[in-house]
């Protein structure tokens, strides 16, 4: 510690060291202290001295500074110190007195140097990708800082390094989601260096989310109202998206494109921006561009202006570019925004042709971006921004073309005067005195005639009034009476601007279009003019002028049809051979390709001039000139009898095209019959569908009524057994006749039986009747009535097994009757559901009444018959209370019978005992009278007597015993 008081000031006796020794000994106590304060101390200092002795720093220190890196990782301090000192060592970010005391060229070498040796080593790198990743803001920050310094001096080579590094682009998309703002704004400027120039880090990058995490910094930050971080975050998007298809197919895929909405939301009150919010909105229309440049894939840009125009993007666009006071750089750069936004689009060309100014009255938009491109008080940026806009707007649109064609045709001027439409503002600017108006109008005009043949014819209908009393002129002979009379007009601005409009204009209006080329010739001061020009040796200013007039006259050479007979391709030859000499007129022609200006134009679509001289050449004219050099040059040199051949070939090509023509109407026309074709299949097909569904479902509904049906046939079929031939299953398309026939079997059947019973009955009355009279005739003898009685008995038992029995069916049939009724009532209204499905099933009308009317007197014929059988089951009833009375009356008679037999067995029983007495008495006479000798009956007489009593005796026994079981049964 000692050591370093002396090294960092203290007071010494001796002479101060030298800068350079300090640094020698710092760097020897950094390499051999054992101590990590020692250490950390001395780095300290280096880092102190790094500012102002950057170059001693880095030659002596850096290597150490690098070990220190990579063996005291374990200490924050000491490792925020050597990276600080290895950024101030690299960094050219110097204070002033230090840029003042070194060049800047001294500076950036010494910075790319220190840089260079850093990278020499690639584990460096490697080793401050890992720091990077630590938590620690004392050595996250400086090493984010120090990767930036070093991205900055020699970007490819590290970009290289961190790319094949380990999770080398991961580890640094970290950043943007650490917590501290200072760490997270740095590493925005980080991945701004390392995604410049570099297309497989910028996949990377988008692909880690880093266009949802930026956007959400915007937001976070507010949007165009934020700060310089909003500024970085955008330029770090450019640099993600720009000449990056596959990020840009991402972006938009992604659905990035509607959060941009957000950022173009501005309020009536457009005073005060503030300098930051113009660079934050400046940029965000920049980073709209990038994703709509003419430059990208025509698929990629049609998708991103679809996109912006279904968001709503372009409507908000919009909104700015027609909101008042709004800064003159933000609305210049809102207009070219739009421009590439609508460029080429159908969609949002419409749009933007519908769109008003909030004016009183209400301006097309159009119109009003017209005026301030012809207004030559605007600023020269804006007007050039306009022009870019309204080419935009035709470019591939032929309804927007014929749209501003047609506000110069004689039908649809506005009489009255009150409103301005775009060609009168057009024709105002295309012979105003300004020379910059006359260049943008002739422009645009031309832009308004590109590849459209039909409205080239249209405009040489187009007549202007020249002066009070003067007869109306062609717009094709204003332009070239001006074009003729260019320097006697005094002009704000370069003569040579007009011209070169004008011609230009000539050029595209006559290039293939024949007619315009004859009334351009019919004019006799034309070609003198042209070959006057073009033979001249004028200065380098005029040249241009020149080539443009040798263009204008080849073009008449070239798209001549020869019905002018003075100005016939062959003779305007022979007069630029007589006049001009050949080589001459095609030295002429070739003034314009090698002119810079024109590969200026050649680049890009926009318009974008240093200053009003320099705007010569239109970007989609140098297309033209292209095009028609080569063969105005060939068409010269041809000969006479060449021309011939080749009017045949083209009249022979003409034909063919007239015939391919005619085949491709006829291709079309087929076409649009087999689209009508597929359209009517497609709606006889759906229609198809939905029948065969609602077949379907009809002949599930059957299906089920079947089932219902068959289900309510077996529980009849369960409760009687009458019912077997009720199983076959019948197709419920309406009730059938075989079923109502089958119901009047049925019915037979039950009337047979009721028959049947009601012959039960009368035969049972009859045998009723037959024990009442059998009754009557009892009582002659007591052995006729025991055996009356004994019969009537048997006979009431029988009556009453038969009455019980013929109960019993009555109630059956009481209750097949009842459920008879029931199937009847489910019928019918299975007969009224069925109806409707026998209708859409395709049943006439007339089928399903006549089927109906039948049922309805059927049905009516079975209720007649089932309540005659209701009446007859009454009568039944009555007829069963009638025998049920008549079989107690049995049953009362049936019991004295009893009683009398029961009385007369007492009376037998009582005769036996006296019998037995006899028997044993005169068989002790007998014995008596054998005794004393009298004679008596012998013995088998006696016998027989004997057997015949027995006899009788048994015959009475069996009798008392058949009474007792008839007693007992009752």
């Amino acid at each position: 510690m000692n050591f370093l008081r002396g090294v960092m000031g203290g007071p010494s006796a001796g002479p101060q060291p030298s800068g350079a020794d300090t640094i020698q000994k710092l760097c020897d106590r950094v390499a051999s202290s054992t101590l990590l304060d020692d250490r950390r101390d001395a780095v300290r200092a280096l880092k102190s001295l790094s500012k102002k002795y950057r170059l001693e720093v880095g030659i002596q220190a850096m290597e150490h500074l690098i070990h220190v890196l990579q063996t005291d990782r374990s200490d924050s301090e000491i490792i925020g110190y050597a990276l600080d000192t290895l950024y101030n060592v690299i960094s050219n970010d110097l204070e002033e007195e230090e840029q003042e005391e070194n060049s800047a060229k001294q500076v950036d070498d010494l910075g790319s140097q220190f840089t260079e040796i850093f990278i020499k080593q690639q584990e460096n790198v490697t080793l401050l990708l890992t720091l990077v990743e630590e938590f620690d803001f004392h050595v996250r920050w400086p090493g984010v800082k120090l990767l930036t310094s070093l991205l900055k001096q020699q970007g490819p080579q590290v970009q290289q390094i961190i790319l094949v590094s380990p999770m080398g682009v991961s580890r640094l998309m970290d950043l943007l989601a650490d917590s501290r703002e200072v760490i997270r704004n740095d590493g925005v400027l980080l991945l701004q260096q390392l995604t410049k120039s570099n297309a497989a880090i910028q996949k990377i990058v988008a692909f880690e989310n880093a266009f949802e995490r930026l956007l959400d910094i915007i937001t976070e930050e507010g949007n165009s109202d934020g700060g310089i971080v909003v500024e970085d975050c955008l330029l770090l998007l450019q640099n993600l998206l720009k000449n990056n298809n596959s990020n840009q197919n991402f972006f938009k895929e992604g659905s990035y494109i509607q959060r941009m909405k957000p950022w173009f939301e501005v309020g009536d009150d457009n005073c005060g921006w503030s300098a930051q919010k113009v660079t934050n909105l400046h940029l965000m229309l920049q980073l709209v561009r990038v994703l709509v440049s003419p430059t990208n894939p025509p698929g990629a840009t049609s998708s991103c202006q679809k996109a912006m125009f279904h968001c709503g993007l372009l409507q908000q666009l919009c909104t700015i570019l027609m909101a008042t006071g709004v800064p003159a750089d933000i609305l210049t750069e809102t207009i070219n925004t739009v421009s590439e936004v609508i460029r080429g689009c159908q969609t949002n060309q419409d749009y933007f042709a519908s769109v008003n100014a909030p004016s009183n009255p209400p301006r097309p938009a159009i119109v009003v971006l017209l005026m301030s491109m012809v207004n030559e008080r605007q600023p020269f940026v804006l007007r050039c921004a306009v022009l870019y806009c309204f080419q935009c707007f035709l470019y591939k649109n032929q309804k927007g073309q014929g749209e501003i064609v047609s506000t110069l045709l004689p039908s649809t001027i506005d009489a009255t005067g009150n409103s301005v439409s775009a060609g009168q503002l057009l024709c105002g600017g295309l012979f105003s005195t300004d020379s910059l108006s006359n260049w943008c109008a002739a422009v645009a005009l031309a832009h308004a005639l590109q590849e459209n043949g039909t409205l080239k014819e249209q405009l040489l209908r187009v007549q202007l009034a020249t002066s009070i009393g003067n007869p109306p002129v062609s717009l094709l002979q204003q332009c070239t009476n001006i074009l003729s009379q260019g320097d006697k007009i005094d002009r704000r601005g370069s003569k040579v601007q007009t011209r070169v409009g004008l011609l230009m204009l000539l050029c595209t209006w006559l290039s293939n279009c024949s007619i315009a080329v004859t009334h351009f010739l019919h004019n006799p001061a034309n070609v003198p003019f042209l070959t006057g020009q073009i033979a001249e040796n004028l200065g380098e200013e005029e040249q241009l002028v020149q080539g443009l007039c040798a263009l204008l006259l080849g073009i008449s050479i070239y798209y001549n049809d020869n019905s002018l007979e003075n100005y016939r391709k062959e003779k305007l030859k022979q007069l630029i051979e007589k006049r001009i000499g050949r080589e001459n007129f095609i030295e002429k022609l070739g003034f314009i390709s090698k002119h810079e200006l024109y590969s200026r134009a050649a680049q890009k679509p926009q318009p974008s001039f240093s200053s009003p001289d320099h705007m010569m050449f239109d970007h989609e004219f140098t297309k033209l000139v292209k095009e028609l050099e080569g063969v105005i040059s060939k068409a010269i040199y041809k000969s006479s009898e060449e021309d011939k051949k080749e009017e045949e070939v083209k009249k022979t090509l003409e034909q063919h095209d007239n015939i391919v023509t005619h085949y491709k109407k006829v291709i079309r026309e087929q076409d649009q019959e087999l689209e009508e074709l597929k359209q009517r299949i497609s709606t006889l097909t759906s229609q198809n569908e939905q029948l065969q569904a609602t077949v379907t479902q009809q002949v599930s509904q059957i299906q089920q009524h079947k089932d219902q049906y068959n289900l309510l046939k077996v529980q009849l079929g369960k409760d009687s057994q009458h019912h077997n031939s009720h199983g076959d299953t019948l197709q419920m398309n309406g009730l059938q006749t075989e079923e109502v026939s089958k119901l009047k079997e049925e019915l037979e059947e039950w009337k047979n039986k009721h028959e049947l019973l009601q012959g039960q009955l009368k035969e049972k009355d009859s045998v009723i009747e037959k024990l009442n009279s059998s009754q009557l005739e009892m009582g002659a003898t007591e052995q006729s009535l025991q055996s009356s009685r004994f019969g009537g008995l048997e006979h009431s038992n029988e009556l009453q097994k038969e009455l019980e029995v013929l109960r019993s069916q009555i109630q059956l049939q009481a209750a097949e009757i009842s459920k008879l009724q029931m199937e009847n009532q489910k019928l019918q209204v299975m007969n009224t559901a069925a109806d409707p499905m026998l209708g859409d099933s395709g049943g006439t009308a007339a089928t399903s009444s006549e089927l109906e009317a039948r049922l309805e007197q059927e049905i009516k014929e079975l209720k007649s018959q089932i309540k005659a059988l209701s009446e007859e089951k009454e009568s039944l009833k009555q007829q069963l209370d009638s025998s049920t009375s008549t079989v107690a009356i049995l049953q009362d008679k049936n019991s004295r019978l009893e009683r009398e037999v029961a009385e007369s067995k007492k009376e037998q029983d009582d005769l036996l005992v006296l019998l037995a007495d006899q028997d044993q008495k005169i068989s002790a006479q007998k014995m008596k009278l054998k005794d004393f000798g009298v004679a008596v009956e012998d013995e088998d007489d006696t016998e027989s007597g004997d057997q015949g009593d027995e006899d009788e005796d048994g015959d009475e026994e069996e009798q008392d015993e058949n009474a007792a079981v008839c007693y007992q049964e009752n």
